[in-house]
């Protein structure tokens, strides 16, 4: 790309930048060229954007010097060509998104240069045919639905294409109360309201439901625990330890397929995606539970995946392309080829170092259509893992590019309690779609000034930099784990365990200071966001969290938790913590869940009073 002074989300393939500037301030028509159902998606973009001084019109009589235009041959698919001159300015696309995309970046531009539009011509398209986000509802936040939209707004300008809701028992099946009575799940009238909103800004909402790991909430109620693998649990897992309590489905049962096949036909009705992701993943259970004798006799790489067939079948049942989480079958390269090549494999790993070449030239060579799904490494660390972050998502871009991959997703979890606010997980959004747009042009793109501008609007251009700092947090304190953060450990772990090798009342400190420093900064910020005021208090909760691990920390280290005086200091700590964690939470999210999550932190606030 050439060298431009636009700060732009993602950074356009190539822009070249030329004299003279339109102003905007003068007003008029923007003539919208073409099939008027497929200028939707961008007309009413410029409408929200720039009514009443520009009204946007279809097809119009007279010539407008503002023009977005569908011509076949213009650009390539999903892509645009943007010129910005002093007379006029010109949007050419060869579909309905790629039009909206324009729309997208000359939002960008009127944010980052106000009225008066430097002259350029931006040639853009994206390298991923698919770039999506997966939002985790299950463990244990459910967005509301303004949230929702929200958070579809600020993805579609950034030209993410493919929105999913990880599901496990927060959608309300008629006949399964039960299961989602305490969750506040999302309600078939919700998703096609947010399926529509999702439409209208050129993303494909699809379909999700967890269907044979991770049915721990179904499975632990006696309606369904007979259909769970191992009732009890008692399973091994791979990092140690055993289950405790049911977590997947008993293959060898023809009634696990009979409820799944009532699900989907409740579910899928709700969305217009032509994709559903039936989830599959961490089957650690198989085998050591009830098809104990089907896996000695086929094997456990066999029974699974003639499950997985069985839900895929299921799933065409209702003309979807099945998508299925790719982790179990390649314990199994073996098997890799008899994939039905009508479906997608996704291909996750959270780490900096994870193997996405190894995994994606296995199922390239197979021929399955496969997505690389890297994550915002916000779960289960308290403010994030900036560095990592920046590493996984970078390296899924170049490796799912230099394997074919399909489509690239984001995922964001919300694993034991969902403590993390809304700010942890937006670097990693707003990064995963610049990279996964193109990846050439944005593999350094500076993030804490492209936040500043583009998610937290913040004119002062301090928030940014204070979300990647606190991200950072866990580099300085002594360790570094994977898929957590010692400090996050420190708090959600019992006081009979000590933190980790190399953690030091100094680490510790170090940490602090870096929380105690975005406190000092965070008055200075001047966010012009209608939920400005929510950010801020979600910034400060996350900074409290981190000082309060990091007092824990030098307690369990030093002894001083044994002290009665230390003990009252830690529980006000705490229940402050644990009054913003309730007030954050609820800015956002339903009550559901709210509780199982408190729950988390009062096993903490618990050690004080004894």
């Amino acid at each position: 790309m050439a060298d431009t002074p636009l700060l732009l989300a993602p950074q356009p393939r190539s822009c070249v930048m030329r004299s003279g500037a339109f102003d905007l301030a003068r007003g008029g028509v923007i003539a919208l060229a073409g099939a008027p159902e497929a200028l939707l998606p961008a007309q009413q973009a410029l409408e929200r954007d720039f009514a009443p001084r520009w009204l946007p019109a279809i097809n119009p009589a007279a010539p407008a010097p503002i023009c977005f235009a569908l011509e076949s041959a213009a650009a390539l698919r999903q892509g645009y060509c943007l010129e910005i001159a002093a007379d006029r300015i010109v949007a050419r696309a060869a579909d309905a998104s790629g039009l909206f995309y324009a729309a997208m970046t000359l939002r960008q531009l009127a944010r980052v240069a106000g009225d008066i539009l430097p002259a350029c011509r931006i040639e853009d398209a994206p390298d991923f045919p698919v770039r999506g986000v997966m939002l985790d509802i299950s463990r244990d936040k459910v967005p509301t639905l303004p949230a929702l939209f929200a958070l579809a707004d600020q993805l579609a300008e950034w030209k993410i294409n493919h929105l999913e809701l990880y599901t496990e028992h927060t959608f309300a099946y008629r006949n399964h109360a039960d299961v989602w009575q305490a969750a506040s799940p999302m309600t078939p009238d919700d998703i096609r309201a947010l399926d529509a909103h999702c439409r209208a800004r050129c993303i494909d909402l699809v379909p999700n439901q967890n269907s044979f790991g991770h049915m721990e909430r179904w499975l632990q109620l006696p309606r369904y625990n007979d259909l769970a693998e191992c009732p009890c649990g008692g399973a091994p897992l791979p990092w140690g330890g055993t289950t405790q309590g049911p977590t997947g489905l008993n293959p060898a049962d023809p009634r696990s397929l009979e409820l799944l096949r009532e699900l989907y036909a409740e579910l899928l009705p709700n969305f217009t995606s032509r994709y559903f992701n039936i989830g599959c993943d961490e089957t650690f259970d198989l085998g050591h539970g009830k098809s104990r004798e089907f896996v000695a006799r086929f094997g456990r790489g066999r029974v699974y995946l003639d499950f997985l067939l069985k839900l895929c079948a299921l799933a065409r049942s209702h003309n979807r392309t099945p998508m299925f989480w790719g982790d179990i079958i390649l314990h199994h390269p073996e098997l890799v080829p008899e994939l039905p090549r009508d479906s997608i494999a996704l291909e996750w790993g959270y780490e900096a170092d994870h193997p996405f070449a190894a995994h994606a030239a296995l199922f390239a060579a197979a021929g399955i259509p496969f997505y690389v799904c890297p994550g915002t490494s916000s779960w289960r660390s308290l403010a994030g893992r900036t560095t990592n972050m920046r590493g996984n998502l970078l390296a899924a871009a170049e490796h799912g590019l230099r394997h074919g991959a399909a489509g690239y997703l984001i995922t964001d979890w919300g694993d034991e309690g969902h403590w993390q606010t809304h700010p942890v997980s937006c670097p990693g959004f707003l990064f995963g779609a610049a990279v996964s747009w193109c990846h050439a042009a944005n593999a350094d793109l500076p993030l804490a000034a492209a936040l500043n501008q583009h998610v937290f609007e913040d004119t002062a251009g301090i928030l940014g930099s204070l979300t990647l700092a606190l991200g950072d947090a866990y580099r300085v304190c002594g360790t570094e784990r994977g898929n957590a953060t010692e400090l996050f450990q420190i708090l959600a772990s019992g006081a009979d365990r000590t933190p980790a090798a190399g953690v030091t009342p100094a680490t510790l400190l170090a940490a602090r200071h870096v929380a105690e420093d975005a406190l000092a900064h965070l008055p200075r910020t001047q966010s012009c966001r209608p939920d400005a005021t929510w950010l801020l208090e979600e910034t400060a909760q996350t900074a409290y969290l981190l000082i309060h691990a990091c007092n824990r920390g030098m307690a369990l280290l030093d002894g001083s938790l044994a002290n009665p005086a230390q003990r009252r200091t830690l529980a006000r700590e705490m229940d402050a913590v644990m009054a913003g964690h309730e007030r954050t939470w609820l800015r956002r999210n339903r009550p559901g869940g709210l509780r199982d999550s408190l729950d988390r932190m009062a096993k903490c606030r618990a050690e004080y009073e004894k």
